[in-house]
Formats: structure tokens, sequence, C-alpha cells
């Protein structure tokens, strides 16, 4: 039987840049999202006006944003602590 192959290690850039993609996506996705509701709550809650369309967009922009920090700073994700690598 032959073990697996390691690994390739991954670049920091490429690393970056695959944070920035799922940030951006996310961003898209929830902020669309926040869109819609507030469409459709705008529609049958109240009468037509538009700040229910702007704050839920706001608020799926800000998910986003929540999300793309954490991803970008683990240390501040509650209960999680970084531990120091050992040198050898």
């Amino acid at each position: 039987m032959s073990a697996a192959p390691a690994p390739k290690p991954t670049s920091s850039e490429n690393i970056v840049s695959q944070k920035y993609d799922r940030c951006l996506a996310d961003l898209v996705v929830k902020t669309g999202v926040g869109f819609g509701v507030g469409v459709v709550a705008s529609v049958i809650l109240f009468r037509r006006r538009g700040w229910p369309v702007a704050l839920s967009t706001g608020f799926g922009a800000g998910a986003a944003y929540a999300d793309c920090d954490r991803s970008f700073n683990p240390a501040r994700i509650p209960g999680t602590r970084i531990v120091p690598a050992e040198s050898k």
C-alpha cells in the first residue's frame, strides 16, 4: 500500500486571494438576500416604502463584513486562543 502524497504547500498570496474571493462572494450573496427580503417586506408590510430595502441590504452587507473580518482576524472570534508556534 502506498501512502497518499503530501499536499503541496499553498503560497500566502493564494491564501489571501482565496479569502478575498470568499468575502466578495459572501458580500454579493448576503447583500442580495437582504435586498430581496427588504423588497418583500416593503411590498407586504410597509406600503412600498424605501427604508426596509435599504435597512435589510445594510444588514446583509454588515453580516458579510463581520464574516470577512473573522476570516482575516481569527483572534476576534470569541473563545479562540492563538497558540504561538514552537521554534525548533
